[in-house]
């Protein structure tokens, strides 16, 4: 089984970055995840590309670990902030009431509602790779990984007909063209041979 993130860690988006590039690091990593044999595991969330909510006052903390011993952050609670559903304030859909963490302002942009027919946004981007994963004898269950060479910083391996590039470095890298392209993290250059910075690309091999 493969995980990115849980309710017990900082969520990927976060972890790798934050903001565009931690974003652009996550998407690229969800890619890889859901390219390889086994189970996928998706945190409530992540398919939103939602960060870790880091400035959360003390006196609306949850987790027992930020009322116990010193030394104890309690840095649980950032990831289990509700997840915004639809509208343009808090709560976005998910419900009033109740004793659940506060959301950010400024999430509007990441609810599902906003996200659902945008054929940019990681909803979207999650949606049609778990289509292409479903439709796809080979990933999933299927074949072992064949790994292809690839440049330093570069993941390159193929299950069957379908191969995977994941460029984790943060220059663009020239790699061939391994078959025509199913999906990829970020848009591409236009140039077949060019796999952008923390990128990964699904191909028809």
């Amino acid at each position: 089984t493969w995980v990115l993130s849980n309710h017990d860690v900082v969520r990927h988006v976060t972890r790798y970055g934050g903001g565009a590039r931690g974003l652009a690091r996550a998407r690229a990593a969800a890619l890889l995840m859901l390219a390889l044999p086994g189970s996928a595991y998706v945190y409530q969330g992540e398919e939103l590309g939602l960060p870790e909510v880091t400035d959360l006052p003390d006196e609306v903390r949850q987790d027992p670990a930020f009322h116990r011993a010193t030394g104890q952050d309690g840095l649980r609670d950032g990831c289990r902030v509700p997840i915004p559903w639809s509208g343009t304030e808090a709560p976005y859909g998910f419900g009033a009431g109740g004793s659940w963490l506060p959301q950010p302002e400024g999430w509007a942009a990441l609810s599902v509602a906003a996200q659902t027919g945008d054929p940019h946004s990681t909803l979207e981007l999650y949606r049609t790779a778990l289509r292409i994963r479903r439709e796809r004898p080979e990933l999933g269950a299927g074949d072992a990984v064949e790994w292809l060479p690839a440049p330093d910083g570069v993941l390159a391996f193929r299950r069957g007909g379908f191969v995977c590039t994941v460029n984790t470095t943060e220059e663009p890298v020239r790699l061939p063209a391994p078959g025509t392209v199913l999906l990829a993290s970020q848009a591409l250059t236009g140039e077949a041979d060019l796999l952008p910075a923390d990128t990964a690309v699904w191909w028809q091999g």
